[in-house]
């Protein structure tokens, strides 16, 4: 079972790593992850030997929060309402701290102090008050820091409180020493001990500290703007239809069987089924496709889409978390939520950071004291160590960036099912893709005409459809489909057979004829002799050449092929740009594919592929040593989009086919493989940055702290300025991720369109039972020259997109030699 909770009291990697170990230490834990960014926990766990209460005592036991997920919170309400309280404990921070600064430091400079404060005791005693008010802003360090020690899993908590907190201690003991001196009447002694005091470091570096945290939180909310895009396209209200009257109210309160109202103009609220009205509805807020889908009675719909022209009345079937889009927005958390392998080493560095920065700071404290450096000076670089160590930077070098990156994968049409997926696209050397239906539009479509001398097109058309029109072979489809083009109705044909694997055969106007390849012509006495090397050369390059004849005489060939969809050439190109070899698997004869293979600049193929074997040619190519990610959209692509590094599946694919991959590629785009493939690029480069960073700074710093310098150069750093250098540190790796922000898919060139004119129309459309009724109707139709067609199977209807000189005749041509049966034909 996998349950996620949340999570408090987290505040850097240390953190999540102590939560990590002390779940992963319960009976029947299968899986753990915690996010630092998203405050949560991700578990796998044998329901019959954990419980969820077990976990939150487990979580507790470890000294931070641990809860369910509320229905009513989420963790950008989380992470605002934090934002808000860091802002104002901040602000309050900072007026006592500069009070407390021109105190302890404004005479240095100059500055004038009250009389009463120029005596050593009331001089003291006033920064005592300031910097306690300030330590009472920011007691969470202590109390935070102090449990989790107490716990065994010291944190970042943990240096700030130990390190502000040797600070404080010290200047109380300085103040015991000046109070001693002024009752003993030695003033030049108490005047002494009053320039050793550190109150206004510890009031600076908690300061500092909670002033880079609120920096740290605001840059975070940025990193779930891609979340937050997708839950705003959610309207608020909806207008919900009870007793007759219509009443806005609150989509938390909308239930499933709700009746709705969605005038023109507005965002569908929840998932539901059209009950009443018609209009287009805009859904490429979740498809990408921009052509309006019709909606009647009977259509489903879903949330945040846009209801474009008429008046709906729909039936709620899912809210909430069930609809469309929250299912969406929960694959996008998830993968943000979860942890890629590159994160193990800064797990691993994170989980003994903390103990090993706070035994650097005591060594540091003796070794100064040794050699024979005063208490003040070793104290101050034992306390510089402790502040200017970040395990946060640790924590946020890779959740961060997989925020972001998940986030503009969404954006883009990429889904990314989990952070290691988005990791493993990176290191893909080879992309195995499936030709039909992924790099080829899947239909058959006619794409050569070559008569025989003394025969018209025309006449060899009229022939083939004739012949052709009884049989349900794809290539007779793609034919009768091209003719309906050239407004050809096919004569009727007596005594018609299939041949299997030859063609078929009827008596068309009196005389047998025949249709199918060259053989079967040549078997009944007719001869092809004059277009041989026409038929050689369109079968060389792809196409399937259909040879007719009436009786002995031969009327020509007809080419059909299915053809490559208009992006994929460019994406094998931009492939290749990135290193990557594509090899095409499928079940077409090697000349086919080979074809394909040489139109799009494929690298390999691997041909006559059946179903059941593309999981064994996956495994030959990972066999090679390379990194296999595997591209379909079929049920027969499961077991290969399983066996592969990375599972791609097409939008437009199979329930199946999606459950087994790891990436979706929502807009069925071949372009959009090359999208994922730089962004997992970018995603990981810019979360070796961010670690590079995190390393660098504390290998650096730390010994800086420490006082390495301080022999040769008398270089030190004062605690203050160590403060803010590791509030930094934690800024520029946010900031850095960030930059994944700017990230955009390559555009390709579309060929230039002339302008024509446009209208729609509105098919009714019976017959169609399946999914693949409708994706056969929605081929046939758009397979047409100049039109576009979007097909709503639960309507049944069609909304076609037509350019000038297609007709009603042609369109209801094409659906019914489909095999359905057109009702009727409005305009739109």
């Amino acid at each position: 079972m996998r349950e996620m909770f949340t999570i408090t009291g987290m505040t850097c990697a240390a953190c999540a790593g102590h939560v990590e170990r002390a779940v992963k230490k319960l009976p029947g834990v299968q899986q753990a992850a915690v996010s630092l960014l998203a405050g949560s926990l991700t578990l796998d766990y044998d329901e019959n030997l954990l419980t969820p209460a077990d976990v939150i005592q487990a979580v507790e036991a470890g000294g931070y929060g641990a809860s369910l997920p509320d229905k009513n919170d989420s963790p950008m309400k989380r992470q605002e309402a934090e934002v808000l309280a860091m802002r104002r404990r901040v602000i309050t921070s900072i007026c006592f701290l500069v009070v407390l600064v021109y105190i302890a430091m404004g005479h240095m400079a100059g500055l004038p102090l009250p009389a009463a404060l120029t005596r050593p005791v009331p001089f003291v005693l006033i920064q005592i008050v300031l910097t306690g008010i300030i330590v009472v802003l920011n007691r969470n360090y202590y109390s935070k820091g102090v449990k989790t020690l107490l716990h065994g899993g010291p944190n970042m908590d943990t240096l700030i409180a130990v390190g502000s907190a040797a600070a404080i201690i010290y200047g109380l003991l300085s103040f015991v020493q000046i109070v001693r001196a002024v009752s003993a009447g030695d003033m030049a002694l108490a005047e002494s001990w009053s320039t050793q005091l550190y109150f206004e470091g510890a009031g600076m570096i908690l300061t500092l500290v909670s002033l880079g945290r609120f920096f740290e939180l605001r840059s975070r909310g940025r990193t779930r703007s891609a979340i937050t895009q997708l839950m705003d396209l959610a309207p608020k209200t909806a207008v919900v239809i009870r007793d007759g009257a219509e009443k806005a109210v609150p989509l938390e309160e909308v239930a499933v069987g709700d009746l709705l109202a969605v005038r023109p103009g507005s965002r569908i609220p929840v998932d539901g089924v059209v009950v009443e009205g018609s209009s287009a509805v805009d859904e490429s807020t979740l498809t990408g496709e921009s052509i309006p889908v019709d909606k009647e009675p009977g259509s489903t719909v879903c949330a945040a889409t846009v209801n474009r022209t008429g008046l709906l009345r729909i039936r709620a079937t899912a809210v909430g978390e069930d609809g469309t889009l929250a299912k969406i927005i929960r694959l996008v958390e998830e993968a943000a939520a979860s942890k890629a392998p590159i994160a193990r080493l800064a797990d691993k560095v994170a989980s003994v950071f903390v103990p090993a920065v706070i035994a650097v700071a005591v060594v540091t404290f003796l070794a100064w004291l040794l050699t024979g450096h005063d208490v003040s000076f070793a104290l101050t670089r034992g306390i510089s160590v402790l502040v200017i160590s970040c395990p946060c930077a640790l924590g946020l070098a890779t959740p961060v960036s997989i925020m972001v990156g998940t986030g503009k994968g969404a954006e883009n049409g990429v889904l990314f099912q989990s952070a290691a997926a988005l990791e493993a696209f990176c290191h893909v050397g080879t992309m195995a893709v499936d030709k039909t239906g992924t790099l080829t539009c899947g239909t058959p479509r006619v794409t050569e005409l070559l008569p025989a001398a003394g025969v018209t097109e025309r006449e060899l058309l009229e022939a083939a459809a004739a012949l052709e029109q009884d049989s349900e072979h794809p290539v007779a489809v793609a034919i009768r489909t091209y003719a309906g083009q050239k407004g050809i109705s096919p004569a009727p044909v007596t005594e018609f057979a299939a041949l299997p694997g030859a063609g078929v055969s009827a008596v068309y106007q009196g005389q047998l004829s025949y249709g199918g390849t060259a053989a079967l012509l040549a078997a009944h006495g007719v001869e092809t002799d004059s277009l041989r090397q026409s038929i050689e050369n369109l079968a060389d390059a792809g196409r399937t050449p259909l040879c007719f004849a009436m009786g002995e005489r031969f009327l020509g060939c007809i080419a059909v092929a299915d053809t490559a969809r208009p992006t994929s050439k460019a994406a094998v190109e931009q492939l290749h740009d990135l290193k990557v070899s594509v090899v095409m698997l499928t079940g077409d004869n090697a000349r086919t594919a080979g074809a394909v293979a040489r139109e799009l600049g494929i690298d390999q193929v691997r041909a006559e592929v059946l179903p059941a074997d593309k999981e064994k040619a996956v495994a030959a190519l990972q066999a090679d040593g390379s990194r296999v990610a595997m591209v379909g959209d079929g049920i027969n692509d499961a077991p290969a989009l399983a066996r592969a590094d990375v599972g791609v599946a097409i939008g437009a694919g199979t329930d199946i086919a999606i459950a087994a991959a790891d990436v979706i590629l929502m807009r069925s785009d071949p372009l959009d493989i090359v999208t994922a493939a730089r962004l997992s690029r970018a995603v990981l480069r810019n979360i070796k940055q961010n670690l590079f960073w995190a390393f660098f700074y504390n290998i650096i710093m730390i010994p800086l702290a420490a006082g390495v310098l301080y022999p040769a150069w008398h270089v030190t750093l004062n605690p203050m300025v160590a403060a803010a250098c590791m509030c930094l540190s934690s800024i520029c790796v946010v900031s850095n991720a960030l930059r994944l922000r700017r990230f955009r898919a390559l555009p390709v060139q579309e060929p230039e369109r002339k302008e024509e004119s446009v209208m729609q129309r509105k098919m009714k459309i019976t017959g169609m039972m399946c999914m693949h009724c409708s994706g056969r109707v929605e081929k046939a139709l758009n397979d047409l020259s100049g039109v576009t067609a979007t097909v709503d199977l639960e309507a049944g209807t069609a909304l076609c997109t037509v350019e000038d000189g297609v007709t009603d005749e042609v369109l209801v041509k094409a659906v019914t030699d489909a095999g359905y049966t057109v009702d009727s034909i409005d305009a739109a």
